[in-house]
């Protein structure tokens, strides 16, 4: 279960979901502190050096879906290091 969890669904042109894309990539690039625009509000996020990344097509009659998903631990550097080799000791097994 999520202690937040903020979520927002629009319909957009493939060219302002590619202006949407380059946003985020861009204040990803530029490290620190990333803004997450959700309609009227945004959402200001502490993005750390290293991320997961995972990439997910689902193709299901004539709809696709692609998800590019990315987590980090918002735990102090050692306990994140720890966690994220518990999880890599999980995913091989």
């Amino acid at each position: 279960m999520s202690d937040v969890e903020v979520s927002r669904t629009e319909s957009l042109t493939r060219r302002e979901a590619a202006e949407r894309l380059s946003a985020l990539a861009a204040a990803l690039a530029d490290g620190g502190d990333m803004k997450v625009e959700l309609g009227a509000s945004t959402l200001k996020l502490r993005v750390p050096d290293h991320v997961r990344c995972e990439v997910e097509v689902e193709v299901d009659g004539d709809e696709v879906e692609l998800e590019i998903e990315l987590t980090w631990s918002t735990a102090p550097a050692a306990q994140a290091r720890t966690r994220t080799a518990k999880d890599t000791a999980r995913s091989s097994t």
